[in-house]
């Protein structure tokens, strides 16, 4: 089974954070979330995206969970995982009914599942969860695991001058990234994405974040890998939120493309903040 193709996107992100039931207002208000209790955790369902709040240290990433196309993918992740000694487990979870969950090789908790039938609201504006990224002390260990073992495709890669891997981009749909890590001193999470319909809506969104007070904190601007236009906010934990429009849509046979580690690579637009 395991020549599976692993198609897949974003579903949901659980973010740990000292006051799960303030951080989950602000979901709330600003991702037009209707909050579910699941025992100590929060669970705010908006328009296509879902964010768990659960109690623990702010700006980590305790869990995310892809949605897979075809089910029949999670028995040929599960049989890649074993193979390569990879800790897993099947089963199912609050937000899925079946999934195979895992951890990678800087210790995100990652699961590709079937959701369950939970009902969404369609109150607010546009924008799907799209893509997370994570920073990893080895990151050529991470594209090795999630292109071989997980079964990802790497979209671009950012190079430093010495040829050196500073970011990776991966794909498990036609959408330039669904994950990306970065080579840092520490392993920890970075930031999580919202894919809204065009520029329009990235207007929109300012205009909303505007109204609630929540300042822009970075753009708007357009990265290079995946060309798409964004903005960043900050949630009150200090977690990165990015908006993003018209992200890069990729064939299959597309080559692996390779971009400089420069603030331009970053946003072409302008400033541009050098994590790697």
């Amino acid at each position: 089974m395991s020549h599976v193709p692993l198609r897949a996107h974003l579903y949901y992100i659980e973010l740990g954070s000292p006051d799960p039931d303030k951080l989950a207002q602000f979901y709330r208000d600003a991702f037009s979330a209707e909050v579910e209790d699941y025992g100590a955790s929060r669970i705010c369902w908006g328009p296509e995206r879902c964010v768990i709040i659960s109690p623990g240290e702010a700006k980590t990433l305790q869990s995310a969970g892809y949605e897979v196309y075809d089910a029949a993918c999670l028995d040929g992740l599960a049989e890649r995982l074993a193979k390569a000694g990879a800790t897993h487990k099947r089963g199912a979870t609050p937000v899925f009914a079946d999934a195979v969950g895992f951890i990678d090789p800087s210790g995100n908790h990652i699961f590709y599942g079937v959701p369950r039938d939970h009902l969404k609201n369609n109150k607010g504006l546009s924008g799907r969860i799209q893509h997370v990224v994570v920073a990893s002390r080895n990151c050529e260990a991470m594209i090795n695991f999630y292109s071989d073992v997980v079964g990802l495709t790497e979209s671009d890669r950012v190079l430093d001058e010495e040829g050196g891997i500073r970011t990776s981009f991966l794909r498990s749909d036609h959408e330039h990234h669904c994950f990306a890590v970065f080579q840092a001193s520490e392993d920890r999470f970075d930031h999580h994405c919202y894919e809204a319909a065009d520029w329009n809506a990235i207007r929109d969104w300012g205009d909303h974040f505007a109204d609630l007070r929540v300042p822009v904190k970075w753009g708007p601007g357009r990265h290079g890998p995946g060309n798409n236009l964004f903005l960043f906010v900050h949630d009150p934990d200090g977690n990165w939120v990015e908006l993003s429009a018209e992200i890069e849509v990729v064939t299959p046979d597309r080559v692996r493309g390779t971009w400089p580690h420069e603030e331009r690579t970053l946003n072409s637009w302008g400033t541009a903040y050098l994590r790697s």
